[in-house]
């Protein structure tokens, strides 16, 4: 079974779509919601979870794609502003998948982009404001 977090933006012309249902229907997957913003006549943004075959994966994101979606690895949408980050480790306390954690020997603070699910819990915690979520960047307007 394959799994990624990613980030789904819809423009305007499908939000009305039954695009997600698809993905379970057509392409027997699974999902898990982890954010969404979707307003009638407006662009989305979802951010989910989505499971399955690695083939069925490969064609539901396909499918997405074909219809306009925008997709993108969650990593895309949450970054580190190195130039902040005073590598006190603070946020890998609170990170729940691992995608915060400290390098040892060298003692430097990794971000991994891979394994962020977007639960922002590193952003309150990080004194700096090295860590910068941008979902709603698309949303505006």
């Amino acid at each position: 079974m394959y799994s990624k977090v990613l980030s789904l933006r819809f423009p305007r012309k499908i939000v009305n779509e039954p695009v997600v249902v698809n993905l379970v229907k057509k392409f027997d997957l699974t999902f898990n919601i982890l954010k969404a913003t979707i307003y009638p006549r407006k662009e989305g943004l979802m951010v989910l979870e989505l499971r399955g075959h690695t083939k069925n994966y490969q064609r539901g994101v396909r499918y997405l794609k074909e219809m306009g979606v925008k997709v993108e690895s969650i990593g895309q949408d949450i970054k580190r502003n190195d130039a902040r980050c005073i590598q006190c480790g603070a946020c890998t306390a609170v990170c729940p998948t691992g995608a915060l954690y400290i390098k040892r020997p060298e003692m430097e603070v990794i971000f991994d982009s891979e394994k962020c699910s977007a639960c922002e819990l590193c952003v309150p915690t990080c004194f700096s404001h090295a860590m910068e979520v941008k979902f709603d960047r698309m949303l505006a307007g």
